[in-house]
């Protein structure tokens, strides 16, 4: 029994413990349901609070452009579950509570709870944690804005220039090796329209992966000097959703855009910048290969581009005619094809000449109206350079002003060392030099531009003529740079019509001391019927056909400039004319038909420059002593038989072109009192030469003038041309203080060309060498012109003239052929660079002439060849003379005993190949009719970019290395011979067919 109840007790024992095990936490979490609870709702109550904390956090970040990390994302949702999870329990929370007032055995619902308030209590423990974990990580840059805004704006769609100006930035985008692009141009020339319209385009490639896709593209328009870092800033955090408080520093909020821009790629258009900025100040960061960002900016001023260091620079040009009219068009509307308008909507066109803001404006304002008269009105305005509406004024006019007002600002600054020594000057005034450019219809000469610059007083106070003049590039530079001037052809510059109508109305409505009388290029024959103002500062009849002037002309007692050039019937200038401008300072007369000038004009006291280029027929001048003020005199291509009475009085001139070809003589001592002579020139131009070549002979100088010439210590630059005799036994040291100069010793007329920085001198029909009668002279020039001269030898062997780098001989009847005796050890021209050789019979190779006189070519860079006769060869290599190798450009014409460009001699091919090999870039044939080769070894051609063969018929094959060449750009012939010519393979001359130019009228250039 006892055992039975032992047995008995153990189990009831192991199944209570059992019974136990599975109850009691059943009946703890029934016992302990309240307090379960409660804890849950202060521990939610804490997590909500910490959840509020960072959702702070992250909202301000997000409201400063950033966003919020993934995992934090995603432990703001799990939480947002939770919370709902424990508002879904509240209703059995409530009821769970009432049930155990009224029904026990239902406590089943209270333990459902309480062990699910546990399991929350444990998820809401492991989210604090998480959430703890996070610290300041919460979120990264924000890239999700848009990449790039659509800015509204003009279409250039159907615009070949645009589009073509479009292709080129969207192609510098994708450059590697470009990172900041500045598009320039004049004011209203459709820059930022481009740009526009180029931000637009950008929208097409935005999602996709190329080099046109950019994390952010922003646009920021710049503010008109002074430019306010700040408001540039603001755009640009302003796109980027930055958050800066006003209290924040320029260094801060750059540092904050520096943050952004840094991680992705980015382009940066800066519009209308009128003045450099620096990029650090603003917050963009060093642009590198590996982010490939961009920056864009457009402006009227290249120096401004320059200043911010642009990769490249891209100008917007004027829209061609067709261009012009099909924008007007769209802008008038049909009224501007009616048949009784269409010519004036035409003409008024083409005075805007192909600005596309004036154009656009000028178009608008003409919509809709058919009456003729209102389009005649306007075209009279424009004509007048008058705004004939606010519109123009205001949208046209006034863009174009901002450029003139802003050049005060790009003037060129003074170095320290420059103010130091220059600090009671004046520097010049560009405004003026600007409004003075509108006097002229048509292109100015450069030259002629500084020169009327510098008498009116315009480019400051200088000591010398040249830093006047150096002054006065620098305004042309400038003026060029800021797209108010254009350059036109060589020498020479022109203004924009709009711009000129521009400048014409500043100087007549804002400018009382520019205010002028511009009556120029429009076609008057005579100008009695001219109102004049007795105000007038600045005349200008340039480019008309007047034929005579009115006995009686309004005193102008304030008037400085005068222009009549250019007036062709322009025969006779009344007596006292010259008496009605007391004041003037500048006085044109180029180009007319006057023969002599009144009287008068010795009563000009304050005239600075008399300026006559061109008037064929004028023989004689009036007595001018009386200018003292005078400073330049400008006879080129007149006819003057003798010097001026009273030119020896002219004590202050400084510059004096007079042509001495027609001179009968001139006087002893003449020159001995023009001591501030600084620039003198008796030559005939160029043209002049040709023309009246076949006249009597030319008065050469002797050496009396040539002495009082040598004498004169302010003089740097001349043009003489001198008898042998001057000379003859002379010291030449005196050379040493001309910086330029033109020296002909004999008559015979010579071609040169001719710059500002040219030493040159030119022989003609003589035989002086025998004694070095010209070595002295020879030792201050770069250039030697030798025309019909003997004695080359004696010249310029045993002599060394390291200061020659060009020599020029035609004419010459000398024997090429070596001589046994030595030449010597040295070169006597070591540094020569150009070597033209033109007419010369004997000579058979250009080796003979370089071993006669013991040249080593050894600097040699340009050769021509012209006209020689019995030339087989043009260079003889071998152990004496080898192929120049810094030889690059090549010109033969018509050497009809030309077989063999290089001739080996004396040795085998070897030495040919192994020698150092010239490597010419520019190869020109002309007329070698017996030419079949270019010749060995082919190496020597592998480097030629351009070759040109006109009449050069036995040449049947190209060498290989200029089939097979990557650096040949251009191919000149006639189609003929380039379709007989002979290939290695066909396509050689497949890949060489784009640089082929067909066409046989280019001329040969010597």
């Amino acid at each position: 029994m006892d055992i039975l109840f032992s047995v008995v007790s153990d189990f009831v024992i192991v199944v209570g413990k059992f019974a136990l095990k599975c109850c009691y936490p059943k009946i703890e979490n029934t016992i302990r349901f309240s307090s379960n609870v409660e804890n849950l709702r202060e521990e939610m109550e804490k997590l909500t609070k910490f959840r509020d904390a960072i959702k702070e956090k992250v909202e301000g970040a997000e409201r400063e452009g950033y966003k919020p990390k993934p995992n934090v994302l995603k432990w703001l949702e799990d939480v947002h579950e939770l919370e709902n999870e424990w508002e879904s329990m509240q209703e059995s929370i409530a009821a769970a509570k009432v049930l155990a007032y009224k029904c026990c055995p239902k406590c089943n619902l209270r333990l459902q709870i309480s062990i699910r308030t546990q399991n929350m209590r444990h998820q809401l423990c492991k989210m604090i944690e998480i959430g703890e974990n996070f610290e300041s990580n919460l979120v990264v840059e924000n890239y999700q804005m848009k990449r790039v805004e659509f800015i509204p704006g003009p279409s250039v769609e159907g615009q070949s220039a645009a589009t073509r100006n479009l292709n080129k930035i969207l192609q510098l985008l994708q450059d590697d090796k470009v990172f900041i692009i500045g598009i320039w141009g004049m004011g209203g020339v459709g820059k930022t329209t481009l740009v526009k319209y180029l931000n637009n385009e950008l929208l097409k490639t935005a999602t996709s992966s190329s080099k046109l896709s950019f994390g952010v593209v922003a646009w920021v328009t710049v503010p008109k000097p002074p430019i306010d870092i700040r408001k540039v800033q603001a755009q640009i955090v302003n796109r980027l959703k930055i958050n800066v408080n006003n209290e924040e520093s320029v260094e801060s909020i750059a540092s904050k855009i520096y943050q952004r821009l840094k991680q992705e790629s980015f382009l940066l258009i800066l519009d209308d910048v009128w003045e450099a900025i620096n990029l650090d100040h603003i917050g963009v960061p060093q642009l590198e290969d590996s982010t490939r960002s961009k920056v864009i900016l457009t402006s009227r001023f290249l120096d401004v581009c320059r200043q911010m260091k642009t990769d490249t620079e891209m100008k917007v040009y004027t829209l061609d005619e067709d261009e012009s009219w099909q924008l007007f068009v769209e802008d008038a509307g049909d009224s501007a094809n009616l048949e009784h308008i269409q010519s004036f909507a035409k003409e008024i066109v083409r005075e805007c000449n192909g600005l596309p803001l004036a154009i656009s404006v000028i178009g608008a304002s003409m919509r809709g109206k058919k009456r003729v008269e209102l389009w005649e009105d306007a075209l009279e305005s424009l004509k007048l350079s008058e705004p004939h509406n606010k519109d123009v004024k205001d949208k046209v006019y006034k863009v174009i002003k901002w450029s003139f007002d802003s050049l005060e600002s790009q003037d060129i600054e003074l170095s320290l060392e420059q103010r130091s020594k220059n600090v009671h000057k004046k520097r010049g005034d560009i405004q003026s030099c600007f409004l003075y450019c509108s006097l002229y219809p048509v292109a100015i000469s450069t030259d002629d531009l500084i020169n009327c610059w510098w008498a009116e007083g315009f480019l400051g106070e200088h000591d010398t003529y040249e830093e006047a003049y150096n002054r006065g590039i620098t305004m042309i530079e400038s003026l060029k740079d800021a797209c108010l001037l254009e350059a036109h052809m060589m020498d020479s510059v022109k203004m924009h019509d709009v711009v000129r109508d521009v400048a014409i109305w500043i100087a007549n409505c804002f400018r009382d001391e520019h205010n002028s009388l511009i009556q120029a290029g429009i076609g008057l024959i005579e100008i009695s019927h001219i109102k004049m103002s007795a105000s007038v500062k600045r005349i200008s009849f340039v480019s008309n056909i007047i034929e005579h002037i009115p006995d009686y002309f309004t005193e102008c007692p304030e008037t400085t400039t005068l222009l009549l050039q250019d007036n062709n019937p322009l025969e006779i200038i009344p007596h006292e004319f010259f008496l009605t401008f007391p004041a003037l300072r500048v006085l044109n007369l180029s180009q007319t038909g006057i023969r002599a000038l009144p009287s008068s004009i010795n009563s000009l006291y304050q005239l600075h420059a008399l300026i006559l280029q061109n008037c064929n027929g004028l023989i004689e001048l009036p007595p001018i002593g009386d200018l003292y003020n005078l400073q330049l005199l400008d006879c080129d291509n007149t006819m003057l038989c003798c010097l001026p009475q009273g030119m020896d009085q002219l004590t202050n001139l400084r510059l004096l072109h007079l042509p001495a070809a027609n001179l009968e003589s001139i006087g002893q001592g003449v020159f001995l009192n023009l001591s501030s002579i600084e620039m003198l020139n008796m030559l005939e131009s160029d043209e002049m030469i040709w023309t009246h070549s076949e006249k009597r002979e030319t008065l050469l100088l002797g050496p009396t003038p040539f002495d009082e010439i040598s004498s004169l210590q302010n003089l740097t630059s001349l043009s003489i041309k001198l008898d042998s005799s001057s000379i003859f036994n002379r010291d030449h040291t005196w050379m040493t203080r001309l910086k330029r100069f033109r020296i002909e010793v004999g008559d015979y007329p010579m071609e040169v060309k001719f710059n500002k920085s040219t030493r040159m001198i030119g022989v003609s029909n003589c035989e002086i060498f025998s004694n070095g009668e010209l070595s002295g002279m020879l030792h201050f020039a770069s250039d030697l012109y030798l025309t019909s001269c003997m004695g080359l030898r004696k010249l310029i062997v045993r002599n060394s003239f390291d200061g020659l780098k060009e020599l020029h001989i035609e004419h010459c009847c000398c024997d090429f052929e070596p001589e046994e005796e030595e030449s010597g050890q040295f070169d006597p021209l070591p540094n020569l660079e150009y070597l033209n050789l033109h007419t010369l019979i004997l000579l058979k190779s250009v080796s003979d002439f370089g071993v006669l006189l013991g040249l080593r070519f050894s600097k040699l860079r340009q050769l021509n060849v012209v006209n020689c006769l019995c030339l087989k060869c043009l260079f003889k290599v071998g152990e004496a003379f080898t192929v120049p190798k810094h030889l690059e450009d090549i010109a033969i014409s018509d050497c009809g005993e030309l077989v063999e460009l290089l001739v080996q001699c004396g040795s085998s091919q070897a030495t040919l190949v192994n020698s150092e090999i010239t490597r010419v870039q520019k190869l020109r044939l002309n007329d070698l009719p017996n030419l079949k080769t270019l010749g060995e070894p082919e190496s020597m051609w592998g480097h030629l970019e351009e070759l040109s063969l006109r009449r050069c018929n036995q040449i049947r094959k190209l060498p290989l290395s200029i089939q097979t060449s990557n650096n040949i750009k251009i191919i000149r012939g006639s189609s003929e011979w380039w379709s007989q010519l002979e290939w290695d393979d066909d396509k050689f001359k497949s890949n060489l067919e784009h640089c082929f130019l067909p066409g046989d009228d280019w001329f040969f250039q010597s």
